[in-house]
């Protein structure tokens, strides 16, 4: 049953998809065709990503009651999770949009791979091929000079920096809140703290672990994922910069 989801809803879309702008655009090479087709990909899901993206920003806004209600119910942490659960949904927010979004990519990363660890490319498979998609008649493998199906430490590099700048932009600082003294500090904000930490500097290392060790395909793919991300935070942030301005 997973093979065959996998195969008919992620393999063989993306396979067809790589192939047609092989085929469909003039000196294109599968390099390009990745970028572009990652941009593809990524405006697809552009209303998943800008619900996660909202979310974030409103949970931001919201941190002031959030915070009230820690510490009115600070020695009730059943009481204190369901009122902040009620303002979750009073605020019509689901504080797990974002996950939807991972569980999609993640496919989509490991159809990537088998397109070359099966050597779909540059040999078409016409197995997997579309009736409407044509095979293209030369498959150019190389981009900037370096063959996309060899790993390369630079691009590895290139993948660990995209992401580092993108978690520095999206999960932002945690603000010092003044303590009572006395009063120990929060377990949920400790674990919130160590988690935007590990995501901030441990997540970009292990993005260059994980690239350095399959294609530079698969960095080409991390790199333009983690710019398509960092323009969807500026986008967001200029469309929410009226509405923000109001609530001062």
């Amino acid at each position: 049953m997973f093979h065959y989801i996998f195969q008919n809803f992620f393999y063989a879309p993306l396979y067809n998809g790589l192939v047609f702008l092989l085929a469909y655009i003039p000196f294109i090479n599968v390099g390009i065709a990745v970028i572009l087709f990652t941009c593809i990909v990524k405006v697809a899901l552009f209303p998943l990503s800008k619900k996660s993206i909202r979310t974030q920003l409103e949970m931001k806004k919201m941190e002031p009651e959030m915070n009230e209600i820690k510490a009115k119910y600070k020695d009730n942490k059943q009481v204190q999770a369901e009122k902040i659960m009620a303002l979750y949904k009073d605020k019509n927010l689901n504080p797990f949009s974002g996950i939807a979004l991972m569980f999609i990519q993640l496919p989509v990363l490991i159809a990537l791979y088998y397109v070359f660890l099966r050597g779909g490319l540059p040999n078409i498979d016409h197995n997997v091929l579309y009736s409407f998609v044509k095979a293209p008649d030369v498959v150019n493998m190389m981009f900037f000079g370096i063959d996309i199906t060899k790993t390369s430490t630079l691009f590895a590099v290139f993948a660990a920096l995209a992401q580092f700048f993108q978690m520095q932009l999206t999960i932002p600082k945690t603000p010092k809140k003044a303590k009572i003294k006395g009063q120990k500090d929060d377990f949920k904000d400790e674990l919130a703290k160590s988690m935007n930490m590990q995501m901030k500097y441990v997540m970009p290392i292990i993005i260059f672990l994980v690239a350095k060790s399959f294609p530079v395909v698969v960095s080409l793919y991390l790199i333009t994922s983690s710019i398509f991300a960092i323009g969807q935070e500026f986008y967001m942030r200029r469309e929410k910069k009226p509405e923000l301005a109001l609530n001062k």
